[in-house]
């Protein structure tokens, strides 16, 4: 049997395992940069198997290196572990405990999976042809927890990254890829409409603000649907 044949039979092997950890990781959601259980749960795992864990940045992300046996290029898997400040109402056994906090996302399956496929890598890894790297980001949600790890050196002597996330739009047991860029960025501008203040009786030497930001408004919500973050009105 040949190394992927391996890996995907023992993958499989353990995906009732992979569904209790995400289950427990349901549990026990934290928003970005308070994940302190989480990083500890994953870090116990871990440690059963005596693989090298580095943390990386000022949060709580950290890296697993599992050097390969055979020569070859080095890859990194990249998961993360945030949840959103999110009320879950579902009623199941494994909801969240956290009250106004909740896996809405998915980052629990995106753990679960990264836990279980380290483990199984390790435990492959002097078949593997060149180095591979579980990377586990702690912000997702929050912009900023992957670039402390990448100023710490995470990826460091990586030569291909490999990113992961649960989609519903696409049908279960597809698996879709893109190279580069693939979803959008979360970024904040403010949009500021200046007016010139005056007087009833002389509309013609004032400048009113507030009908631009009225047009500008709708408008500008066809191009982006993300909602506004900012908008000054000054008249």
């Amino acid at each position: 049997m040949d190394l992927l044949a391996t890996l995907m039979q023992q993958l499989d092997a353990a995906a009732s395992e992979i569904i209790r950890i995400r289950r427990e990781l349901h549990q026990h959601p934290e928003v970005s940069f308070h994940e302190q259980w989480t990083a500890a749960y994953i870090k116990r795992f871990y440690a059963g198997f005596d693989c090298p864990v580095t943390d990386y940045g000022d949060g709580y992300g950290f890296a697993v290196d599992i050097p390969g046996g055979q020569s070859g290029p080095t890859l990194a898997l990249r998961a993360d572990f945030d949840a959103l400040a999110v009320q879950e109402d579902n009623d199941l056994p494994f909801k969240s405990q956290q009250p106004g906090v909740m896996h809405a996302c998915g980052h629990d399956g995106h753990t679960a999976y990264m836990m279980v496929l380290a483990r199984t890598l390790w435990q492959l890894r002097d078949q593997l042809p060149g180095g591979c790297g579980s990377s586990t980001s702690a912000e997702e949600v929050s912009p900023g927890g992957a670039q402390g790890m990448l100023a710490a050196g995470v990826l460091t002597g990586v030569d291909n990254v490999l990113g992961a996330h649960v989609m519903t739009s696409m049908p279960t047991g597809t698996v879709g890829y893109h190279v580069r860029e693939t979803q959008t960025g979360r970024a904040n501008f403010t949009v500021t409409v200046v007016g010139k203040g005056g007087h009833a009786s002389m509309p013609h030497l004032a400048n009113d603000a507030s009908w631009p930001a009225v047009i500008l408004l709708p408008r500008s919500r066809l191009w982006y649907r993300g909602g506004w973050t900012r908008l000054i009105l000054l008249a």
